[in-house]
């Protein structure tokens, strides 16, 4: 697969909370390529979100750097930064008292766009990401949870962010609309041509959807290849044992259909 140019690049990347004495990330060193889709995985603890945040500075790191389209994120305003990534994190975090259609549109009203501007574009977001334009007057508590997360990934989009940072998105609602938010998702981000970061304790869902895997153990990058690759060659034991989950379920699945023991 042909890459673009770099559209975040993670040099020796520490963080700690305690002044140094323990780190939860540890000289991480990952690029990511414009248009690539990226999953982060790992056990709950490994730092995958640690990570992710030092991305858009909602964490800043205690040594390293990153830089978002070459310029250091320390270097950019960090509200005007966050406005140019999108980010869907597991809890949605819609806001209750504004509807669908004013909580799509709040980042739209902070950079001053017009009324009529503002309806077109969260018009043109409910359409994107299947969601009847009817759900626009309604408020969150009325939405499904399906609902609500395709109204928090509408809201992320709704400046054209081109890169797109993503925190267990899909974990809060049952396997079924799981399914469909993160085939639907893949499409939103080849059809815009977005570049994603996404964190998931889901390794079959990182397999089909990123272009390349990412795995994070104790705070340290200990393997990252393209998808294909990483299935034909993890490595090491704890890598391998995380990439063959997936065709462990499928056996055991085949073997119930066919009468067998799980």
């Amino acid at each position: 697969m042909q890459r673009e140019t770099q559209a975040i690049a993670i040099e020796d990347v520490w963080k700690s909370y305690d002044g140094g004495v323990t780190f939860a990330i540890r000289h991480i060193t990952l690029k990511v390529a414009s248009r690539e889709f990226l999953a982060l995985i790992g056990t709950s603890g490994s730092g995958k979100t640690t990570l992710l945040k030092c991305i858009n500075r909602l964490i800043e790191p205690t040594r390293g750097t990153v830089a978002v389209d070459g310029a250091e994120v320390r270097t950019v305003d960090p509200v005007q930064l966050r406005r140019r990534i999108g980010y869907v994190f597991q809890g949605v975090g819609l806001f209750p008292h504004l509807t669908v259609a004013e909580n799509i549109g709040v980042t739209l009203r902070l950079l001053h766009w017009s009324k009529d501007a503002i309806a077109a574009r969260v018009a043109e977001l409910l359409d994107l990401v299947r969601l009847p334009r009817e759900l626009a007057t309604r408020f969150p508590e009325t939405l499904s949870g399906g609902q609500s997360q395709r109204t928090g990934l509408a809201r992320a989009l709704a400046a054209r962010p081109k890169i797109m940072l993503m925190d267990e998105p899909f974990a809060a609602v049952d396997p079924i609309t799981r399914d469909a938010l993160s085939r639907d998702y893949r499409a939103v981000h080849d059809s815009l041509g977005l570049t994603t970061v996404m964190v998931t304790h889901d390794v079959l869902e990182a397999v089909l959807l990123a272009d390349r895997i990412a795995v994070i153990e104790e705070g340290e990058l200990v393997a990252c290849a393209p998808t294909p690759e990483m299935l034909a060659h993890p490595a090491p034991d704890s890598v391998r044992a995380l990439m063959e989950m997936p065709r462990r379920r499928a056996e055991r699945v085949q073997a119930l259909t066919a009468g067998g023991a799980p």
